[in-house]
């Protein structure tokens, strides 16, 4: 799924995945105190709008340009600013020890790139930072085969297990890690049985 799949998914008026934030990072953010986020593949912004108007700092970036004027427009709708950059992930720079929180809601990246990218996520954030982590498990590919509003990637490397995940992220001390099968209701593109995991993190 390259920048082409993402600007046309976005173009619409509809947001994708709604305006409304994830409800695991919605949870997690109750009484975190304020600071610098960082949402990597925010998308339409629904997670980093939502930080922002709880009073944090706000800096994410997404591969489409689509995205980027939906999370903007989303930000004006809430009267709060966001920084949003629009690129790879391999070309973003972000100062090292610099985020007090990182949340990775569903960004799932392809299997050779994955632990490099973790562990540069890990380098952002500042020790005693926490990461938040809701993705796709491995077992999410039954629920994809009977439901195409399911979401998800559709390759099966990109979706994560739990001891990969504990593997890739073992800079962390790790307070949560766990596999479930929720309901979504995010949009038109997350709906329906899932299978997650979450993962909650402080960096060491």
């Amino acid at each position: 799924m390259d920048q082409s799949f993402w600007n046309a998914r976005y173009a619409g008026a509809e947001y994708a995945y709604g305006k409304a934030p994830n409800l695991f990072l919605q949870e997690q953010l109750k009484g975190f105190s304020l600071g610098t986020l960082l949402f990597p593949c925010d998308g339409e912004g629904r997670n980093g709008v939502y930080a922002a108007t709880l009073g944090h700092t706000v800096h994410a970036f997404d591969l489409s340009s689509e995205g980027q004027h939906k999370a903007l427009q989303l930000a004006q709708q809430q009267s709060v600013a966001i920084h949003y950059t629009v690129s790879e992930f391999n070309n973003v720079q972000y100062p090292e020890n610099h985020f007090d929180g990182i949340a990775m809601i569903y960004a799932h990246f392809p299997a050779p790139n994955r632990e490099e990218y973790h562990h540069q996520l890990i380098r952002w954030l500042k020790p005693g930072g926490t990461l938040w982590l809701e993705g796709f498990s491995t077992a999410h590919t039954t629920f994809q085969a009977g439901n195409p509003h399911a979401g998800g990637p559709k390759d099966p490397s990109m979706l994560y297990t739990e001891t990969q995940l504990r593997n890739e992220f073992s800079a962390l001390h790790i307070n949560t890690l766990k596999a479930l099968d929720i309901d979504l209701h995010e949009g038109p593109y997350h709906h329906g049985r899932a299978a997650v995991i979450r993962l909650v993190g402080t960096k060491k």
